[in-house]
């Protein structure tokens, strides 16, 4: 093993079946960060980082970046927000982007609880993409 890779936690050997099991594509895992990217293109999941933090996870995906009027983007977001089935929209600290955001107990993580975070981005997505995209495409 090279030097600078570590062993594989037993909660991140865990998620990876977890995902292997959906049949998500892992399309990149880092054994050091504890951390998966992972595709779904079919639902609407592009580069969803799932990363291990325990003693939660953390799944993370950038939807957009914040061009524009922030104030009415901000409103519908909290307000797309109380729609969600698991997790939330979010902004980063410095206003650049739009993140779909949700974290999971690690100890008693299991698959229809991981599934179920990941479906409800997807259903986000079906619900709020066309919306989302006209603020995206706003100068």
């Amino acid at each position: 093993m090279p030097q600078n890779q570590t062993v594989p936690s037993e909660k991140f050997q865990q998620i990876k079946a977890l995902l292997l099991e959906m049949e998500m594509k892992i399309i990149q895992e880092d054994t050091n960060e504890e951390l998966f990217v992972v595709d779904d293109e079919e639902n609407g999941i592009k580069n969803l980082i799932i990363d291990l933090e325990p003693p939660l996870v953390v799944l993370e995906q950038l939807i957009m970046p914040i061009k524009g009027e922030r104030g009415e983007l901000y409103k519908r977001l909290l307000q797309m927000n109380e729609t969600l089935v698991h997790g939330a929209f979010a902004i980063d600290a410095k206003e650049r982007f739009v993140f779909f955001r949700d974290t999971l107990q690690i100890e008693n993580l299991d698959s229809n609880e991981l599934q179920g975070s990941i479906r409800a981005l997807s259903l986000a997505m079906a619900e709020h993409s066309s919306e989302l995209l006209k603020y995206a495409h706003q100068s």
